[in-house]
């Protein structure tokens, strides 16, 4: 099967796009190599990950009408899994309309493309963002109404944008709604990142609220191996939640993280950020029945892939800024 991959240097994108070439499938990647986090992150995998795989991909944003409309005609693709998004809940409030031109926009001028091409299998990633603060365990058919961020918003319009093209158009869609991704090349917006550097570097570790907030902390190699499980599917419209159905406090992520170091963190409090919620907890039923899918990395064996490649690729890695 023929696949294109959005946000393909992107830390979920890269671990699909190099997973799918494992299981026989042909690649081909776009990524504007945003500079929202620091860009040697994506240049790292474009180089560890994409490479060794031998991936094409082409430097584009999906903003670009035209661009995605070459690129899908061009490469004739059986299935799209747009994994390229503007990612983060706290910085969405400072500039809402990059979220919405890439998360909406973006997913748009995809869906249209495939359209006219007669792709009709799209595979979208979206948020445990979008479930705001509902009643936990989180299910897929639970209502969206109180949602926290701009970032929520936009990811919650591209997934409208894409049940109307089910319902129009008659594509074969799947919604994976992510929770809490982590692990090695990590996003250094996210916490475990940003925990494990400062805890490295002896710097204070910054913590909004008390630590007892829980996340349902999803290691990234098992949400590559959700979604590429999906990929054969003819669903119709199907939403799926990938998380590890284990939510943990973020003082026991600490405590792991202090363990794999063998060093002690300095917390600085911080209030309670306005857009956080108390916690996440994803029902993972329907990725078991459909999927054949359930997480096989313990969050001690997760933190510890994050902490070993932060100390493998400790010399440039200090220096990102966070």
């Amino acid at each position: 099967m023929r696949v294109l991959v959005t946000g393909c240097a992107g830390f979920i994108g890269s671990r699909v796009a190099a997973s799918l070439v494992e299981h026989g499938h042909e690649v081909r990647g776009v990524d504007n190599l945003s500079d929202a986090y620091d860009v040697r992150m994506k240049h790292w995998r474009v180089e560890n990950l994409l490479g060794p795989s031998a991936i094409e991909w082409l430097n584009g944003d999906i903003t670009d009408r035209d661009l995605v409309n070459r690129l899908v005609n061009e490469f004739k693709p059986n299935a799209v899994i747009n994994l390229a998004a503007r990612a983060g809940v706290r910085q969405s409030i400072d500039n809402p309309w990059i979220y919405y031109d890439t998360n909406v926009t973006g997913t748009l001028n995809l869906l249209e493309a495939c359209k006219d091409a007669g792709v009709s299998r799209f595979l979208l990633a979206s948020t445990s963002s979008v479930y705001g603060e509902n009643k936990m365990p989180f299910f897929e058919d639970d209502p969206i109404d109180t949602l926290r961020s701009p970032y929520a918003t936009s990811k919650k319009a591209a997934e409208d944008l894409c049940r109307l093209y089910r319902h129009l158009f008659d594509f074969d869609i799947t919604v994976f709604r992510f929770f809490t991704v982590y692990g090695p090349s990590g996003r250094p917006d996210m916490s475990v990142f940003r925990f494990v550097k400062w805890i490295a570097e002896g710097e204070p570790l910054k913590l909004n609220g008390d630590g007892t907030q829980r996340r349902d902390f999803t290691h990234v190699d098992d949400v590559a191996r959700g979604v590429v499980a999906a990929i054969d599917r003819r669903p119709g419209y199907e939403t799926i939640n990938l998380g590890s159905d284990r939510p943990v406090e973020i003082n026991n992520v600490i405590r792991e993280i202090e363990t794999a170091l063998g060093k002690t963190a300095t917390i600085e409090r911080h209030p309670f950020h306005p857009t956080d919620v108390v916690a996440t907890w994803a029902n993972i039923s329907r990725a078991r029945e459909l999927l054949g899918w359930e997480p096989q990395v313990s969050l001690e064996d997760g933190i510890g892939s994050a902490v070993s490649w932060y100390l493998e690729n400790r010399e440039w890695a200090k220096n990102i800024e966070l």
